[in-house]
């Protein structure tokens, strides 16, 4: 059996790949961090150990193979350095993923927003008619489903596609390249991740070089949303083409956003020669991944949502959702704005985000590892420039000015939603058991 170790292994995509690798027989283990991480949880159920950061893992470990992250200095890591001294392969994670992928039929799903829904959707579908298929998601749990990476029998491989570079500073190479779809699958595209692409045209090459190495890319609107409602907890919507009904749809997951999400979905099944009858069934089946309007709980009759929304499109959509699921609640919105790039390329479109919640906490920003400059701008840069559109904004820099704030102006019956991609995920969890 070979021995993988995986260099910065907490990430959502390194976790679910590290997945697929001990499901198909190979001992895995990996290093990172030792904060806690969303998927803490996950690798502890699927018994992979994780050690933290040093060199003298590549000795303790003795892996064939070492897979590193473009985060954490990427291949400057110093795990990853001393495996290379040693003459043992490393490779980045978007090229190890793209060669796994090989041999079997490649689903890819990009975009800037839903990738990661939309992959799940999909996966949900083609599992619950029996046809196995490997998946590889970027998140936690995927309720309906499992685990967010999976060694599958069948010849149908599910994977995000990532429009990141798959190791800043040393291969600028998107790391969605390293795949070759068969059928791609593109939910949107946004501009973002400012320290990768200059402009909204680099976003854009970039997916037009993916979809010249694809078979076949499903994202035209010959398919369309008739009709999206909601009620008692579910999302009802209809597809239809040229004004034609093909079918109905329920979903257990709010939003309208989410409708598209899975009308992607629908449209890939069908590409697959599933029927409309097996597609519905699997959407339905479909419960929601991890921090993706994941409801953690209550306390005091207040309902606690953790979702990963970090771009102003993602924060618009998650805030729609909980209107539509919620129009007579309160609702709070608690912010952590993530990497200082973002925030101040993007800082007049995350200031007109919050129109659909009644009341904006706003938090010192979320740096990336990778930055070493805040552009001149901090937490409270956003608080002035929201201020300018929504009457009730507030600035509490950390998790206790935060709970502190909530604690003073929650009701019966609010909902509170924590967003972002820094260690906002863990609040939500702390909040109720305080």
């Amino acid at each position: 059996m070979k021995r993988i170790h995986f260099v910065g292994i907490k990430g959502v995509a390194m976790t679910a790949l590290a997945l697929w690798y001990k499901e198909a027989g190979n001992k895995v283990s990996g290093s990172d961090v030792v904060e806690e991480f969303p998927t803490d949880e996950i690798l502890a159920q699927a018994k992979i150990s994780v050690l933290p950061f040093d060199e003298k893992n590549i000795s303790r470990v003795g892996p064939d193979l070492v897979i590193y992250t473009g985060a954490h200095s990427g291949r400057e890591n110093s795990e990853v350095a001393a495996a290379a001294v040693r003459g043992i392969p490393v490779v980045p994670h978007g090229k190890a993923l793209g060669e796994v992928m090989n041999g079997k039929k490649q689903i890819s799903v990009a975009g800037s927003h839903g990738k990661t829904t939309t992959s799940a959707m999909i996966a949900c579908i083609l599992a619950r008619t029996g046809q196995d298929p490997s998946w590889a998601i970027g998140c936690g749990i995927v309720r309906g489903l499992g685990l967010p990476g999976h060694f599958g029998k069948g010849n149908i491989f599910v994977a995000e596609a990532d429009e990141y570079v798959t190791d800043p500073g040393h291969d600028r190479t998107p790391r969605f390249m390293w795949q070759h779809p068969d059928i791609l699958a593109v939910t949107n595209i946004e501009y973002d991740h400012p320290d990768a692409y200059a402009t909204f045209g680099d976003m854009q090459a970039a997916f037009k070089a993916l979809e010249a190495q694809s078979k076949m890319t499903i994202k035209s609107a010959d398919v369309q949303l008739s009709r999206v409602s909601f009620g008692d907890g579910r999302t009802f919507f209809t597809l239809s083409e040229q004004g034609t009904k093909l079918f109905d749809f329920t979903l257990k997951v709010p939003g309208r956003h989410n409708a598209r999400n899975a009308a992607t979905a629908a449209l890939v099944a069908r590409e697959l020669g599933l029927s409309w009858e097996q597609i519905a069934e699997g959407l339905l089946a479909f419960g929601g991944t991890k921090r993706r309007f994941e409801i953690v709980g209550e306390t005091n009759g207040v309902k606690i949502i953790d979702d990963y929304a970090h771009h102003p499109s993602e924060i618009k959509a998650t805030l729609a959702a909980a209107r539509d699921w919620y129009p007579e609640s309160r609702i709070i919105a608690v912010f952590q704005p993530h990497t200082y790039s973002r925030t101040h390329a993007l800082m007049s479109e995350f200031a007109r985000a919050f129109e659909k919640a009644d009341e904006v906490i706003l938090t010192d920003i979320y740096a990336s590892a990778r930055e070493t400059e805040t552009l001149g701008i901090s937490g409270k840069t956003l608080v002035e420039e929201t201020a300018k559109y929504h009457r009730n904004v507030y600035f509490a820099p950390d998790y206790a000015a935060t709970a502190k704030r909530l604690r003073a102006t929650m009701q019966q019956s609010d909902i509170i939603l924590f967003m972002g991609a820094g260690d906002i995920y863990g609040w939500s969890k702390r909040f109720i058991e305080k």
